[in-house]
Order: structure tokens, then C-alpha cells, then sequence
């Protein structure tokens, strides 16, 4: 039989959050590769313009000396060069002179010399730059074969960078297509010109590394900002799939249990069709709602607000949420209208409710709670307190979070009471009930959540 290859799978595959997070490495990368390349660019550009201007300065300088000595070189009666004016009227140490001269061959100078062929008529005794005299042949003998001034670098005996430049010169009278007669060959000290060039390299180098660095720390702020949405939808989306396993979880077990009980024959049929279609009704209100707070969460719904009696509500709440043995005392000096999203305020209080009547009492005692309605000016404030044992002080600091509840057992309840407070513009507060147990007060304002701006 022939094997079946698989397509090979990491055994860590990455979650959506870090693929967001090594996406935001790579836009790092690429932000600063991209940054770097033109500055590197630029770098080599300022370094080549420094090294060319420096060079350009040295050759106008030394072109005025040997164009100025060229004047003083003169020829005797029988053509041959004449140095006693150019020795009289410039000193040729410093910056050091060479003459060199093309030989004659049936009395017409050679076109294409070689450096070792060239006569050197004049050189400096004692020159300020020493120099190989192969290399002034050879910048002669370049100037010579281009039949124009020619400059180079080169080392003088000791090692020390310097600047050569030649230039040819023509018997008297010659014609426009006459060819060089010699050549003047000229030199000048580099070394500070080549240590300033030095320094502005390693200069321009650390600016360039140090100009990367801050690039690539302002790409991964930019990059950060850039994916900060899609990590807060994800968040989003992650907490939604969480309170929905929470929420949905008792409703189903329940309904499990029902479906198992109906199965054995335990009770009767309609009563079961009662209580699967409660249980149905329940699970579709608590997607609702968990649907309506993931989208109000997003920013793509609002609030559906509008006016309703939060003593009746929070009557209907009590009286659905009350089971055997548990006494829950509801008080409402008035009628108490506020605006705020029905569903979402119901969910709050059922959960404060719930909360209190599973933590809110001594264990074998039966819960004992006190729900009150009432207006505390501008705002309206819903008071659920027990007579438990209180609030554990190591999670007195976290009771709002995620999977904290008043036992420091794991539960979204509280978590998502607080959230709908802050989503109508109002508050949830724990502290110290009379009775010793807690007491959770939901204040919402009486005018709606537009109210708080």
C-alpha cells in the first residue's frame, strides 16, 4: 500500500493574538529595513560628496601652482627647457615641483611614453613630501597619454596620503594637435583632509545607526497603534465566547437533565414541554442579551434605552430568582422610573440576586436577602445586601474582574453588572452590609445614559 503523506502541523499553532503580535514584529522590521536602506543611501551620498569635494579643493589649488609655474617655464634657442627662471621665482620644496620632459625620437616627442621613459629635468633636493619617483613618472606619464591634467592619491615614503597632480605642457608655437612636450607634476599633503573625511564617516555611520534605532522604536509605537484594534477585537471577542459558556451553561445542563428525566419516564410529559420551552426561552434571552453586549462592547449597537419602573422590574427579577427555602425582601418607598436598556438592567440585578442568594449566606442556613429600590437625587440606586459571611479581603480588590465573584470562586455575575453600570453612565459599589454580610449598590441615572454625556 502506498503511505498517505500529511500536510505537517505545528505543534504550537499560533493563536490569533500572536499573529497580531508577530505581525506587529514584521511592520517593526519592515519600518525600520525601509528607514535604514535611505539613510544608508543618503549616508553614502554625504560621505561620497565630502570625499569629492575635499579632492575637487586640493586639485584647484595645486592647478594655480602648476599653471602659474608653467608660466615661468621657458626654452632656449635650440628648444630644449629652460628651469633658471622657474628656480629663481618659486621655491619647489614645499609643496614639492617635478618637471619631466617626453624624449625626442627623429625630433618629434614620443605619443604614447612609458613612465620609466620620461626625463625628469627638475626635482626638488629636498622636498617638503618624499615620493617614489616611479610614482611621479606614472602621473606624468598619465598626463602625458590623456594629453590633459591628470590628478590622483597616493603614499609618500612614509605613508602618508597625499595628492598628485600633472599637468602637460607643449613646445613654444606648436600647433593645436602638437603633442605634450612634458609634463608638471605637483603634490600636496591630504592627511588633514582625509582625517576630516574620517571623522565625518564614522560620524554620519553613528547618526545613520542611532537615526535606525529611533526608527524602528517609532515603528513598533506606530505598528502597536495599528494593531491595537484588532487585539481589542479579539479581546472582545474572547470575552464574548467566555460569558457565553458561562451563561449558557446552567440553562443547558438543566435542559440536559430534564431531556435524561423525560427519557426514564420520571415525570410527566407536559410538564417537561413546560419547562423545555421556559428553559428555551431563557437560553434565547440570555444569547440576546449576550449578542446585544458584545455589540454595544464593538461600538457597532447603542443602548436600547427607554422609560421603565425599576421597582417592577426588580420585583419580577426576585420573584423569578427566589427558590425553595430562600426569603428575599423587596422595598420601594415609590414608584422609581428610570431610562436605561431593559434586558441588560435585568441581567445586572438577576446577577446581584443570584450572586447574593448562592454566596450570601452561612452554610445550612438558608439566604436571607434585602433588595431596595429607591432615588438617591439625580440617580437611582438598586441595594442588594445579605447576611453572609462578608467579603473575603484577598478578593475585596478584584471583585468586579472576570471569573471573581464575593466567594473567590470563578463567575462573570458581578463582572457583568459592573459592566452594564458603566454602560448606562452609572456605578456598582461593594462595601460592608449592617448585617455583617455584603451589600452591592447598582446606581443608574434617572435621566438615561445620554444624561451623563
Amino acid at each position: 500500500m502506498r503511505a498517505v503523506r500529511r500536510p505537517f502541523r505545528s505543534a504550537r499553532a499560533l493563536t490569533p493574538t500572536a499573529r497580531v503580535r508577530r505581525l506587529r514584529r514584521r511592520i517593526t522590521v519592515l519600518f525600520a529595513l525601509t528607514s535604514a536602506a535611505g539613510l544608508v543611501a543618503m549616508a553614502v551620498l554625504a560621505v561620497r560628496s565630502d570625499g569629492v569635494r575635499w579632492r575637487e579643493q586640493l586639485d584647484q589649488g595645486m592647478s594655480a601652482d602648476t599653471n602659474w609655474a608653467l608660466g615661468l617655464l621657458e626654452t632656449d634657442e635650440n628648444g630644449r627647457l629652460d628651469t633658471e627662471v622657474l628656480l629663481d621665482n618659486a621655491g619647489t620644496a614645499c609643496p614639492p615641483l617635478f618637471l619631466l620632459s617626453v624624449p625626442a625620437a627623429s625630433g618629434e616627442p614620443s605619443l604614447t611614453p612609458a613612465p620609466g621613459e620620461l626625463v625628469v629635468e627638475h626635482a626638488p633636493r629636498r622636498p617638503c613630501l618624499t615620493l617614489p619617483a616611479g610614482a611621479v613618472r606614472q602621473a606624468a606619464a598619465t598626463a602625458v597619454r590623456a594629453d590633459e591634467p591628470r590628478s590622483r592619491d597616493a603614499r609618500t615614503a612614509d605613508g602618508e596620503p597625499v595628492r598628485m597632480f600633472a599637468l602637460p605642457f607643449y613646445p613654444p608655437d606648436a600647433e593645436e594637435d602638437a603633442a605634450p612636450q612634458g609634463a608638471l607634476v605637483t603634490v600636496a599633503d591630504a592627511s588633514a583632509q582625509r582625517a576630516d573625511h574620517r571623522r565625518l564617516t564614522w560620524v554620519v555611520s553613528g547618526g545613520c545607526a542611532l537615526l535606525v534605532l529611533l526608527s524602528a522604536g517609532v515603528g513598533h509605537l506606530l505598528s502597536g497603534r495599528a494593531v491595537r484594534p484588532a487585539l481589542e477585537a479579539l479581546d472582545r471577542q474572547e470575552s464574548f465566547l467566555v460569558d457565553a459558556a458561562h451563561d449558557l451553561r446552567t440553562p443547558a445542563a438543566s435542559l440536559r437533565t430534564l431531556a435524561e428525566t423525560a427519557l426514564r419516564g420520571e415525570t410527566d410529559s407536559t410538564d417537561v414541554h413546560r419547562r423545555t420551552l421556559r428553559l428555551a426561552e431563557g437560553m434565547g434571552t440570555l444569547v440576546d442579551g449576550l449578542l446585544t453586549r458584545a455589540r454595544l462592547m464593538s461600538g457597532t449597537a447603542v443602548l436600547a434605552v427607554e422609560p421603565l419602573r425599576l421597582d417592577q422590574l426588580v420585583e419580577a427579577v426576585v420573584e423569578d430568582a427566589v427558590g425553595e427555602g430562600q426569603r428575599v425582601a423587596v422595598r420601594a418607598e415609590q414608584a422609581v422610573v428610570v431610562v436605561a436598556d431593559p434586558d441588560l438592567v435585568r441581567r445586572a440585578v438577576a446577577n446581584l440576586v443570584g450572586n447574593a442568594l448562592v454566596h450570601g449566606h452561612l452554610p445550612g442556613e438558608p439566604a436571607e436577602v434585602e433588595v431596595t429600590v429607591g432615588g438617591e437625587g439625580a440617580t437611582t440606586a438598586v441595594t442588594v445586601e445579605d447576611a453572609g459571611p462578608g467579603l473575603p479581603p484577598e478578593v475585596a480588590g478584584a471583585l468586579f474582574d472576570r471569573f471573581r465573584s464575593g466567594s473567590g470562586s470563578t463567575g462573570l455575575g458581578l463582572s457583568i453588572a459592573s459592566w452594564v453600570a458603566h454602560a448606562h453612565g452609572g456605578s456598582l459599589t461593594a462595601e460592608a452590609g449592617r448585617r455583617g454580610g455584603a451589600r452591592f449598590v447598582l446606581r443608574l441615572p434617572a435621566g438615561g445614559p445620554a444624561a451623563e454625556g
